[in-house]
């Protein structure tokens, strides 16, 4: 079986001198890489922290995350994703749900951690990784740096390592609160070497390693580390011996990335659709001489699907390019792909599956090609094991048939006669915005509390840049509502990118008599709305 920790170690010996990460200025060598996460790993194992606890990544992309990460890999720990966007009731949900007794945390965020900490006594260990915020390390937390300087040696645990360890993915979902899906390392890997040219043996092999290792893998995680498509990506990169370039900013810039890809001969970029690629696009077209991207050969998206308008703009920009649509999830890694290149580009929602993929009816089926039948797409073999602490979610979205576990995530969709998957979308209602999923409720419930509202429903509307924008329906208890004092509240207890776009108000929400509310109605109503002069 294979381990991560294990992996990335035989890379580190192999090519101790490649670069493994790159920030501005700042690059670490493998070697650097694999001794500064045994700096991290010894500091949480001083600090008393026992076999599959879990270590909280709650910074921007940079190269802290990865080797917090390897840390918890080599002494066998849990990394739990942290969505930096999250407010206080959010993490403190978060960390609690999923047991975390550790967190890495950058400076900026110091006093959001010191309003929580004493509410959660079961995090021990704080670790402060400083930025140009300006804060100093306090007296209850660890310098991370001096963490990572700690270690002569290679660190292991006493309880060694396995492919078994799990790996916990914290995803939004479309039924309410985050969810960690858990996934041995030993499927995340096989799961990763489904599309690869030279894929790893089922069982761990350290020449297998050394001989495909290549030091021009250099990729740019533009998509957030704290998602499954910049992270899984970023995992399969460092799995060849790859190097990963993060980018300095705290939100996307464009410009800024179109410098790195130049400056350090970038050939994948991981991207989440028209997010990313429109304002890209936008700056080749007003200086389409100032770069030299000839380096750059992929660029992957994943989350939602992107226009075939901005892959165009990208094609005509640099014709080498292969662009991929990747469908997957945090509960499914690599399940299908769309690739468009010049001269031959897919349609948006059509795809072809790989490896272990199909489309299922209700029965566990597979649905007959070309048929029109629609089904759930299903990835089977090496899934994720279930949700953490979710016994009855888990039983729905990893089911197993005919003795074989299954991950259904929720994604709807007909097969043609020559096997191309034709994505319909999810079977629920959650609102995909620039690849973070909201959940409805959650916002509904937010709108609610305020006493200007009596009822409140939330829908998906299409929008140019995020595929979908937030918005709301509201039933008043009143003569109307403040809009913009609305959106404001619920920002007080919801990421940002949860809170509405706009505001309608109608008489009434009209719910059934069982309670519930009829979502495609008033995101008709919605969508009407927006388009409405």
């Amino acid at each position: 079986m294979w381990n991560l920790a294990d992996l990335w170690e035989t890379v580190a010996d192999a090519q101790p001198d490649v670069m493994a990460q790159v920030r501005g200025e700042r690059r670490t060598t493998w070697a650097e890489f694999d001794r500064r996460s045994d700096g991290i790993a010894a500091t949480l194992l001083a600090a008393g922290l026992q076999r599959h606890d879990k270590v909280a990544q709650y910074v921007y992309n940079s190269p802290e995350y990865m080797e917090s990460v390897f840390a918890c890999f080599k002494a066998s720990f849990i990394p739990v994703n942290t969505n930096y966007r999250y407010t206080d009731d959010e993490l403190r949900y978060l960390w609690d749900n999923s047991d975390t007794t550790a967190v890495i945390f950058h400076a900026t965020f110091l006093a959001n951690v010191d309003r929580l900490r004493t509410q959660l006594p079961r995090i021990r260990c704080w670790l402060f990784v400083a930025d140009n915020s300006g804060a100093e390390c306090p007296p209850w937390a660890i310098d991370y740096e001096q963490a990572a300087a700690s270690a002569s040696h290679r660190i292991s645990a006493p309880w060694g390592r396995s492919g078994d360890d799990i790996l916990l993915v914290y995803t939004g979902g479309t039924t309410g609160r985050p969810k960690g899906v858990m996934w041995r390392q030993d499927d995340v890997v096989m799961g990763l070497e489904r599309s690869a040219k030279a894929p790893l043996p089922e069982s761990f092999d350290a020449a297998a390693v050394a001989r495909r290792l290549t030091s021009t893998l250099v990729a740019i995680p533009a998509a957030p580390l704290i998602h499954g498509t910049g992270f899984f990506n970023s995992v399969n990169v460092l799995d060849f011996g790859g190097g990963l370039v993060t980018l300095g900013s705290r939100s996307f810039d464009a410009i800024e990335l179109l410098d790195a890809i130049e400056r350090e001969r970038v050939k994948t970029i991981f991207i989440v659709g028209d997010v990313f690629s429109r304002p890209i696009v936008t700056a080749l077209d007003a200086e389409p001489d100032r770069w030299d991207l000839s380096s750059l050969r992929v660029v992957s998206s994943s989350g939602v699907m992107w226009s075939a308008e901005t892959k165009r703009g990208l094609l005509r920009h640099n014709p080498r390019l292969m662009l991929i649509d990747a469908l997957g999830s945090s509960e499914a890694i690599a399940m299908a792909r769309s690739v468009s290149t010049a001269g031959s580009e897919s349609e948006a929602a059509s795809f072809t599956v790989g490896k272990g993929t199909l489309v299922i009816d209700d029965d566990g089926r597979p649905v007959e090609p070309g048929s029109g039948q629609r089904g759930r797409v299903a990835l089977r073999g090496r899934p994720p094991v279930g949700y953490y602490k979710d016994p009855e979610k888990s039983a729905e979205t990893f089911p197993v048939i005919d003795g074989v576990r299954y991950s259904v995530p929720g994604d709807w969709a007909t097969v043609s006669a020559d096997g191309t998957v034709n994505l319909l979308g999810r079977g629920s209602v959650c609102i995909n915005t620039g690849g973070e999923k909201v959940f409805p409720e959650e916002v509904e419930e937010a709108l609610k509390r305020h006493p200007s509202v009596a009822d409140a429903v939330a829908v998906g509307v299409p929008d140019e840049r995020f595929g979908s924008a937030v918005w709301a329906v509201v039933e008043p208890t009143g003569d109307g509502v403040d809009e913009s004092e609305l959106v404001s509240y619920v920002k007080e207890t919801l990421a940002g990118y949860k809170a509405p776009k706009r505001i309608l108000t109608v008489a009434s929400i009209d719910r059934g008599v069982n309670g519930k509310v009829d979502y495609r109605r008033w995101t008709d109503y919605a969508v009407e709305q927006h388009g409405a002069p």
